[in-house]
């Protein structure tokens, strides 16, 4: 057997290096809209939240420099369901809180999809974000693993997009004469379940490679034990 020393970084710089990009494409638009709510009223909330996202591709391009993968397609999603939610009629609301819950069944789709097709999506997107040698990537245990890591986020992203529908028919959005305490009181709901999700899935993931590299990797003491803590972040970054 090839034992491959490969050089990883930590989970703490990765996330160092992952933060600034999670907070410009999702955090601050979500701020915004937050504080553009009780002010300007759902269409200017919403305006004021796309808004934001295609002034930060804006500077980028006055600056020469490259468009974050994570900002082009907050971008492209917020752009989708803004449009959608301002040509339904109403407030917009509810068309625009349905389409990201539509998104994330749509990622969970692809994670359960790619299962059956022999390319695990947890595979792809680990190593997209890291590079791993294809002699460590093609060992029968680490590929089950992938599989069961894609089954997981499958499981996650469409718990996470049923839960939010849920939670959205049960709030008056669009029939409430005030939508700004509705729609707090979704985001607030929404926004914990979803994390609470995402945690739980990224610490299951977590243990169950860690757990499973450690037993079946001789040299898992050594250079290999990284790709654990890669791949989780590379889940936790494009998944939730």
């Amino acid at each position: 057997m090839d034992h491959h020393h490969f050089e990883l970084p930590c989970l703490r710089q990765l996330a160092k290096r992952a933060a600034p990009q999670v907070v410009e494409a999702t955090l601050v638009p979500l701020g915004l809209f937050y504080a553009a709510l009780s002010f300007l009223g759902p269409k200017g909330a919403i305006l004021t939240a796309l808004g934001w996202n295609y002034l930060a591709l804006l500077r980028r391009l006055l600056r020469r420099e490259g468009f974050p993968g994570l900002l082009v397609i907050a971008t492209l999603g917020i752009t989708a369901r803004s449009v959608l939610a301002l040509a339904s009629g109403g407030s917009g609301l509810f068309v625009y809180f349905l389409q990201p819950s539509l998104a994330t069944a749509l990622v969970g789709g692809a994670f359960l999809l790619s299962v059956p097709l022999g390319r695990p999506l947890a595979e792809r997107l680990a190593n997209d974000f890291v590079p791993m040698p294809a002699s460590f990537l093609k060992r029968p245990k680490v590929r089950q693993l992938f599989v069961r890591i894609s089954l997981l986020w499958a499981l996650v992203s469409l718990a996470n997009a049923a839960g939010t529908v849920a939670l959205l028919l049960h709030v008056p959005l669009d029939r409430a004469h005030d939508v700004v305490g509705p729609a707090a009181a979704f985001l607030a709901a929404k926004t914990g379940f979803s994390w609470t999700l995402t945690l739980g899935g990224v610490l299951l993931s977590s243990w169950w490679f860690r757990r499973n590299l450690f037993r079946h990797s001789p040299e898992a003491g050594t250079a290999e034990a990284g790709p654990m803590t890669t791949s989780t972040a590379a889940l936790t970054a494009t998944a939730a």
